[in-house]
């Protein structure tokens, strides 16, 4: 069963910046979501990023903000979160799956198989 571990989690200010790290027990191509948990709120997708990296999806509200990328060669996937924003608060998990999926299914956290146990995120002054 393939596990993963999320990190890099932390408290930080407005407008600061944190890098989220996926990583997997094994050799993986498969997709990566992120999604979090805010307070009081239903888990939403926040991006995906396809095996090899060629098609990445973001949620409105970070585009332009937050970038995914992967290292298949560490078994690895990112997200960097720029001027994050007290909205952007809450647990953030990584998923995964090996369906390749698209702009109108990336989001469903019913698409993936396994997820980590999640890492805080905080933004606030």
């Amino acid at each position: 069963q393939l596990q993963l571990v999320e990190s890099g989690g932390g408290l930080v200010e407005p407008g600061g910046s944190l890098r989220l790290s996926c990583g997997t027990s094994g050799n993986t191509y498969d997709t990566i979501g992120w999604f979090r948990r805010a307070p009081g709120k239903e888990r939403e997708g926040v991006s995906c990023i396809s095996s090899t990296g060629d098609s990445e999806y973001y949620l409105d509200s970070v585009m332009g903000r937050f970038t995914i990328s992967r290292d298949n060669a560490k078994n690895t996937v990112y997200l960097q979160m720029n001027n994050l924003k007290p909205e952007d608060t809450g647990v953030y998990y990584c998923a995964s799956t090996s369906r390749r999926l698209y702009g109108g299914t990336w989001y469903n956290r019913q698409n993936y198989d396994y997820w980590g146990q999640g890492t805080q995120v905080t933004v606030s002054s």
